[in-house]
């Protein structure tokens, strides 16, 4: 027998695309919610197109749409618009992340809603948030992170970089996420849903809060470093001999003084005056990282991580993808699991956090409108009323 999830009974309809709300629902799908994504019929999500790279299905989408239903519906069409307020009357949140001001115009605010179901809990996600001057304006991921600062810290010197991955959506995705658990908390004590409304640029001011205060008062901001720390040194990636990668960190003094005497084996360098503290180890880079690199050079990075584990000097190596899905401490805590979806079983990481109280969800990935007989049954639909909406096309 299954053990009771945080948010079995819940239910959670989402009008969603491309990353923020996607990510954000597939956590409450994950703790239990029946999460229904409301999808255009025939090509659906339009993260299903962003690449072929899961044996035809998209990268993005397989990451952050498991456990989902799908109902295809043209909302614009009278029977289908009633089939999603008839859905919304008991459910439990609306999240919705299309375009600004659409779903309003949908009549799906949560002021338009509240009397349709005054327990209902309205998740909006959008760029800039509900008000302000730039309400209206189109916000992706790169542009937020752009407008929030995060590629004036980051990069080189020379070329500012943007994250590998979708950070801003992800933030406002897990805000999102710990909105929702919120307003469920309150509605457990008020009886009543609430308005939550989430903004990508305000997740990523708050991810910024470090380089911010840094540069409090018009202070210099932390200068571009590559892989490296801004303001502590030694700490980022260092070549070793076999042209492997090493990447470590130095926290304090004591371990300044420990590197030196076990790993570069050359305990002199500690007290040396251009290398004595932090500050001056900052300030004299160039110096100690030719002087880091000569010690390395002859030794392999398997070498170099040896010393540094037996120095007890914090240390990992620069993976790439194929080293992430390969890597021995997943395997080793049984992390992985296997999903359904529209192209077969493939492989899914479990979230983050192992819960002694119940286990995840780990259902498979929708195809676009695979859920609508079903659901427009549950409604009290017959199978005449069902066929007579636009059935959903092939992906």
């Amino acid at each position: 027998m299954t053990s009771p999830r945080p948010l079995d009974g819940i239910t959670v309809v989402s009008l969603e695309h491309a990353v923020a709300a996607p990510f954000a629902t597939r956590q409450l799908a994950d703790l239990g919610a029946r999460v229904i994504k409301v999808e255009r019929p025939g090509g659906g999500d339009f993260a299903r197109g962003y690449d072929q790279r899961v044996r035809g299905q998209s990268s993005h989408f397989t990451w952050i749409n498991r456990s989902k239903e799908s109902l295809a519906l043209d909302v614009k069409q009278p029977q289908a618009k009633a089939a999603l307020l008839q859905l919304l009357k008991s459910a439990d949140v609306l999240v919705q992340n299309l375009a600004p001001g659409a779903a309003a115009r949908m009549g799906l605010s949560y002021d338009a809603l509240k009397s349709h179901n005054p327990r209902l809990i309205v998740c909006d996600i959008s760029g800039y948030g509900a008000d302000g001057p730039y309400r209206d304006k189109k916000a992706y991921d790169l542009l937020i992170q752009s407008e929030a600062g995060f590629l004036s810290i980051t990069g080189t010197p020379e070329t500012p970089s943007k994250a590998g991955c979708s950070i801003a959506d992800i933030a406002a995705g897990m805000y999102a996420y710990t909105s929702i658990l919120s307003a469920l908390l309150l509605r457990g004590k008020t009886g009543e849903g609430s308005h939550v409304d989430v903004s990508m640029l305000e997740a990523m001011g708050e991810w910024m809060g470090y380089p911010m205060y840094y540069a409090f008062d018009g202070a210099p901001p932390p200068p571009r470093t590559g892989a490296s720390h801004a303001s502590i040194y030694p700490y980022g990636p260092f070549k070793a001999g076999d042209g492997g990668t090493v990447m470590l960190g130095l926290q304090n003094e004591r371990e300044w003084k420990v590197f030196c005497e076990q790993v570069l084996q050359r305990p002199e360098v500690a007290t040396d005056t251009r290398f004595d503290s932090n500050a001056r180890r900052n300030q004299n880079r160039a110096d100690l990282e030719a002087l880091i690199l000569q010690e390395f050079a002859p030794l392999t990075a398997a070498q170099v991580v040896e010393r540094l584990d037996q120095a007890g000097i914090a240390n990992a190596r620069v993976n790439d993808m194929a080293g992430l899905w390969a890597h021995p401490q997943l395997k080793a805590r049984e992390r992985w699991r296997q999903v359904d979806s529209p192209v077969g079983p493939v492989p899914a990481l479990l979230p983050p956090g192992v819960s002694s109280g119940f286990d995840y969800r780990m259902d498979g990935i929708p195809a676009v409108g695979q859920h609508n007989a079903a659901i427009l049954a549950e409604l009290g639909w017959s199978a005449e009323q069902i066929d007579a909406l636009q059935p959903p096309q092939a992906i």
